[in-house]
């Protein structure tokens, strides 16, 4: 493997860990009403496990408000049951036809609790970058060692790979700032 290969691939090895992190971002209950709050939690159906997406409707009919309508009615309990022992904080409400999730209102510990949470998520997110590049020095160093690179060709490659670690870094900055605001605003 060339030494542009090995960067390639840790520049996809950092694509994902930022992917990762805005996934878990959009996890995150801000106190407005989301889909994906419900959407990828599971449901015994059918013998078999599926997402809630799979075998219900959700749409969100006003900004504090998840509702969810099972194309099977027999699901609602098995539905709502799922929600509760998933451990979110979320109460849903049954009311024979639909599912209904109302959002409360984040108090400030909260807030400060998320804020620290988005914080861990994207220092997790920076550690898996600096792991990758750990990997590709090491890649770098056996190349060298073997004469497939030079010292200059060592320098530069590094040098190279240190300036996608700086911009993803940057990346994950500014996006766990935007979360953050979001999360203190009121």
């Amino acid at each position: 493997m060339s030494q542009f290969q090995s960067i390639d691939n840790a520049e996809k090895e950092f694509q994902q860990a930022l992917d990762h992190m805005k996934n878990e971002f959009s996890r995150l209950q801000v106190g407005r009403a989301s889909s994906v709050l419900v959407e990828n939690i599971p449901v015994d159906v059918y013998g078999g496990s599926q997402n809630v997406r799979a075998v219900a409707s959700i749409s969100i009919p006003d900004p504090r408000t998840i509702q969810i309508q099972p194309w099977d009615k027999a699901l609602l309990t098995v539905i709502e049951k799922a929600i509760i022992g998933i451990g979110t904080g979320l109460n849903p409400q049954n009311d024979g036809n639909v599912i209904r999730i109302n959002i409360p209102h984040l108090t400030e510990e909260r807030r400060t609790d998320l804020k620290k949470h988005v914080g861990k998520l994207a220092e997790d997110a920076k550690i898996s970058m600096r792991n990758s590049r750990h990997d590709v020095v090491k890649k770098f160093k056996v190349m060298k060692d073997e004469g497939e690179m030079t010292e200059d060709d060592v320098v530069l490659a590094e040098k190279k790979l240190q300036e996608l670690v700086d911009k993803y870094n940057k990346f994950v900055d500014e996006m766990s700032r935007a979360k953050e605001l979001d999360i203190m605003t009121v």
